[in-house]
């Protein structure tokens, strides 16, 4: 599974760990996070996250 780095912050989202302090569990890809989620850090949405 691939990471994900938001543009605004540098947070990475990891799938392998998932988001869990925002329901996200582990194993949860990028592509699947709901529409509505958002950088956990700056609270951007998904179009400014980057494939890594």
């Amino acid at each position: 599974m691939e990471k994900h780095i938001c543009n605004v912050c540098g947070y990475e989202y990891d799938p392998a760990k998932g988001d869990p302090d925002n329901g996200i569990a582990p194993g949860t890809k990028f592509e699947d996070l709901p529409a509505d989620w958002v950088c956990p850090l700056c609270s951007v949405d998904k179009s400014h996250f980057e494939k890594q």
